[in-house]
């Protein structure tokens, strides 16, 4: 059975931009609720951005896998095991970008809404890169199989 092509790079980016933006709200909201219902300083901030991230990430993986990156259909166990390793280097930057923000940015209202936005950003670009050329790499036209002619 032949299977579809992800679209393009802009398509990509597009849906890319559609479902990490829902992830987002998701990692967002559970952060700030969880700062809400008392894990608001420390250590239990650091509690509470790495529950966001890893409900966040792991929501974002299974959806950009079935509507960003049609590679990602393929080779399922090899995928799992990159996108461990993926969200455990990127889960110690956004974990690790909150806390340092949360610890270097004055106070005032908005502090650790910032400093999640500031995390996310740098997860995100990272996450991005990462995921298209490796994760779910496509192979290119050198990859693929020729037939012979004869």
């Amino acid at each position: 059975m032949m299977q579809k092509a992800s679209p393009g790079l802009f398509g990509q980016l597009v849906r890319f931009t559609l479902i990490g933006g829902f992830c987002a709200l998701l990692d967002l909201g559970t952060y700030s609720g969880l700062r809400a219902i008392g894990l608001d300083h420390a250590p239990w901030d650091t509690v509470a951005r790495a529950i966001s991230f890893i409900l966040g990430t792991t929501t974002a993986f299974f959806l950009n896998r079935k509507f960003t990156f049609s590679a990602a259909r393929k080779d399922g166990k090899g995928q799992i095991g990159s996108f461990v390793l993926l969200y455990g280097v990127t889960f110690f930057v956004a974990v690790g970008v909150n806390a340092l923000m949360l610890h270097v940015l004055g106070e005032f209202a908005f502090k650790p809404t910032v400093a999640w936005v500031i995390s996310q950003g740098t997860a995100t670009a990272i996450n991005f890169v990462m995921l298209k050329w490796v994760v779910f790499r496509e192979p290119g036209v050198t990859d693929v199989p020729r037939e012979s002619g004869s």
